[in-house]
């Protein structure tokens, strides 16, 4: 339990910390879902436009520390070698 005023605002800046990173990831998650099922259909041009955004998503959860620099890097990667596949087939 926080006692001191300053633990208290810490909390409460936690507490506000932790709603917006989790919009930020959910909204991160459902760039990459969108992704997803642009590849499931097999669409080139939609899975490129999907990629785009998943990227900028991922790389702005970067930014503000939602999602560490390699993790980011290493999912954009991992979409760009999928997207390569497809397009490739």
């Amino acid at each position: 339990m926080a006692n001191t005023p300053g633990a208290k605002k810490a909390v409460r800046k936690i507490a506000r910390r932790t709603e917006v990173n989790t919009a930020r990831r959910s909204r991160v998650r459902t760039f990459l879902r969108k992704f997803e099922e642009a590849l499931a259909s097999g669409d080139a041009g939609a899975a490129k436009a999907a990629f785009v955004q998943a990227q900028s998503e991922l790389m702005r959860a970067v930014s503000k520390g939602v999602v560490h620099k390699n993790t980011g890097a290493r999912k954009v990667s991992r979409l760009a070698a999928r997207l390569k596949k497809l397009s490739a087939a």
